[in-house]
């Protein structure tokens, strides 16, 4: 067993892109290993801003040898009249790199076919990793770049690459870059390296200033921080994504720390937090008690050496940033919220969709709709009102002008200055909840209606604006406003009728004409969009579910089951996967499945007429029916799965298909109960019972 490492040296990389580049170089290295049939033990990844690296233990010293055999066409195709091969046998073999000499004939099932056996063996471990270039260049990136006179993108230009079987060399190239034994060191501290065996990798990297691990990186730089912060008293914040970010643009971390005028602290804490998070990269620091002090943390790429002016340096620029923020804070103090909120009327929403103003009317629209079908009560529903009317207006400030990612915080604290009551200052801020997959949700019922309502009008707006996302192209987000928009109404248990609330909205714009701020065209086309944005919806709860392990079938029962109320579908999903396991649900849904198929193929509108009945299976089942109160969906399946007995005895005594047009109908109207309360959960036609 030998060690195999795999440096690809680089120009620095973006640090956001550091990490998916080498959990994709592992992934692509192991199923190169499986293709090859080249066993191996654990895959080490490591990686810099400089380089992604590979070090694969225990590697076989020959790949696995291959015993195959191929079956072909039956013998009496294979041989003619004369007992020559046909073409068919002849086409075969050849299709298989093989001659008609080497056919065997064997017997399946009593029958003689054609078979060929061929017997590979496996390569040395040298002569497959000599293709390790295909791995190689095979790895895709969302950002690329060319250099020199190739046409070849790569994430950046590739200066150097190390291979290495244990001590040997292993040789390809790239491009016009052959692998070697040299590494390089830090660009500043270090210098070029032999790397004389694969196992010496970390070592000799770190005796030129590189620690090529990114945890044991990570986890010096978590504790020199923390170490400032003991020395200092400082509870210092360490957030996880601003530490991975930092950790991937450093070979050789040092933390230090700097300070800034108390005067700044004046600032809200969000701007200060987001001028040195996002602008510089800068922990922020804290008292005890959670109140900002006039410091920051930030790591260099290097060591102790001239410290003071790398701190000197990194003060000055966070003070022209704070500058610049100070000034736009005072100067969106002098003016009002109309003021900026009358801006937005001559900013576009989007070319097709109109103007931001335009967006938020509509959004109204929603936002009261939405209100109403919660029965939010009379204060409330007005200052939802004016939440809805100006929940955009900071995009206008000079702050969020210039510190974007400031959008609804700084609508919260303005709004809140400027004297608008706290809720409505919550929900401008919430509305953009959850900004990620597991982000935070909205906490205020108004944050929660109104988030609702924008992420809804985006999407029947984009979708009839013909901008749907297809593959992984989504430039507006309106998966993550779907996803959004599921997580929100899930968590509140919303059980809201949206294709009802898209209807009347859409209605209400057309109404509108070009008050709605959509063209003609745009407008023309809601309608005809409805079922896509459901489709759209439901697909996110698709994947929810997936996510969750719920069985396919349960998926597919539930959500075609023409239900809009997509919380109803996530709740069914997993009532059906737990209750699938009880003894009670094959028999109980095998009745129901039989009920079903009935009443699909042969609806009737006909109400029970009980003096129509025959048997006492019928009676039993209809007094079933008539006491069926369920107090909600777990009783409602309970006692729908403990109509088994009766449904099956009622198909044992009654034939439904009567050749009387009044009973047969009567009988079917019966089923047609059982069926009414069934779909409330699913579409049980669409479970596998076998």
């Amino acid at each position: 067993m030998a060690d195999f490492l795999m440096e690809i040296g680089l120009e620095e990389v973006p640090a956001h892109l550091v990490t998916p580049a080498i959990n994709q170089l592992v992934e692509r290295t192991a199923v190169f290993f499986k293709e090859h049939r080249l066993e191996h033990g654990l895959i080490q990844p490591y990686s810099t801003p400089r380089r992604l690296a590979v070090l694969v233990h225990d590697v076989a010293a020959q790949a696995a040898d291959i015993e195959e055999e191929m079956k072909g066409p039956i013998k009496r195709a294979a041989l003619d009249n004369d007992g020559n091969f046909t073409k068919a046998a002849q086409g075969f073999a050849r299709g298989k790199g093989m001659t008609t000499d080497e056919i065997v004939f064997k017997e399946f099932n009593g029958q003689e076919f054609v078979t060929l056996s061929r017997h590979e063996k496996g390569q040395t471990a040298q002569e497959v990793l000599s293709h390790f270039n295909d791995v190689v260049m095979a790895m895709t990136f969302s950002t690329t770049m060319k250099w020199a006179r190739h046409t070849f993108e790569y994430v950046r230009p590739i200066r150097w690459m190390v291979a290495l079987l244990d001590t040997e060399l292993v040789n390809f190239k790239v491009l016009d870059i052959e692998t070697g034994k040299i590494s390089r060191g830090h660009r500043f501290l270090g210098q070029s390296v032999e790397i004389k065996h694969a196992d010496d990798y970390v070592k000799s990297l770190k005796g030129e200033a590189v620690i090529v691990d990114a945890k044991e990186r990570k986890e010096l730089i978590e504790s020199q921080i923390k170490q400032l912060g003991s020395e200092n008293n400082w509870n210092i914040v360490i957030d996880a994504e601003l530490l991975e970010e930092v950790n991937n643009i450093v070979e050789f971390p040092t933390a230090f720390f700097g300070r800034f005028s108390d005067e700044y602290l004046q600032l809200p804490d969000e701007v200060l937090i987001t001028s040195m998070k996002e602008h510089q990269r800068f922990f922020h620091v804290q008292d005890q008690a959670g109140q900002l002090l006039p410091f920051f943390v930030s790591v260099r790429n290097g060591n102790q050496d001239h410290l003071e002016n790398v701190i000197a340096g990194n003060e000055k620029v966070l003070v022209a940033r704070l500058e610049d923020a100070k000034f736009f804070y005072q100067e969106d103090q002098k003016h009002s919220i109309d003021f900026y909120n009358d801006k937005l009327a001559v900013v576009s929403f989007h070319e097709k969709l109109g103007s931001v103003a335009a967006h938020t009317r509509r959004v109204q629209v929603l936002a009261n709709m939405i209100a109403d079908r919660l029965n939010l009560e009379a204060t409330k529903k007005e200052l939802l009102k004016r939440a809805s009317a100006i929940y955009k207006f900071d995009l206008m400030t000079g702050m969020v002008g210039e510190f974007d990612e400031l959008q609804g915080v700084m609508g919260e604290i303005y709004a809140q200055q400027f004297g608008e009551d706290v809720t409505v200052a919550q929900a401008i801020r919430e509305h953009y909840m959850p900004i990620s997959a597991d982000g935070t949700l909205p906490a205020s019922d108004l944050g929660k209606i109104l988030a609702s309502a924008d992420k809804l009008e985006s999407l029947v707006a984009f979708f009839a604006g013909d901008m749907i996302p297809s593959g992984s192209n989504d430039p507006y987000a309106l998966r993550r406003a779907a996803s959004g928009l599921v997580a929100i109404l899930t968590d509140n248990q919303w059980h809201l009728d949206l294709k009802a609330i898209l209807t009347e909205f859409v209605q209400i714009i057309q109404q509108q004409g070009v008050k709605s701020g959509l063209p003609e065209n745009i407008s023309a086309q809601l309608p005809a969009q409805i079922t896509p944005v459901l489709n759209f919806l439901t697909d996110r709860v698709m994947k929810e579910l997936q996510e969750q392990q719920i069985r396919r079938d349960i998926i597919d029962a539930v959500i075609k089951n023409d239900n809009p109320d997509m919380v109803a579908m996530l709740n069914n999903a997993q009532l059906l996967q737990a209750a699938s396991q009880k003894p009670a649900f094959r028999p109980g849904m095998e009745a129901l499945t039989r009920v079903a198929r009935l009443v699909v193929k042969n609806p009737t509108s006909v109400t029970v007429d009980v003096t129509l009945f025959e048997n006492e299976a019928e009676k039993k089942l209809a007094a079933a029916m008539e006491q069926f109160h369920p107090q909600d969906q777990d009783d409602r399946l309970d006692q729908l799965l403990g109509l088994a007995p009766l449904i099956s005895a009622y198909f044992d005594q009654t034939m439904v298909m009567s050749d009387n047009d009044a009973i047969k109908k009567n009988r079917l109207a019966t089923l047609m109960l059982v069926q009414m309360e069934s779909v409330k959960i699913a579409n049980v036609l669409e479970l596998q019972l076998k």
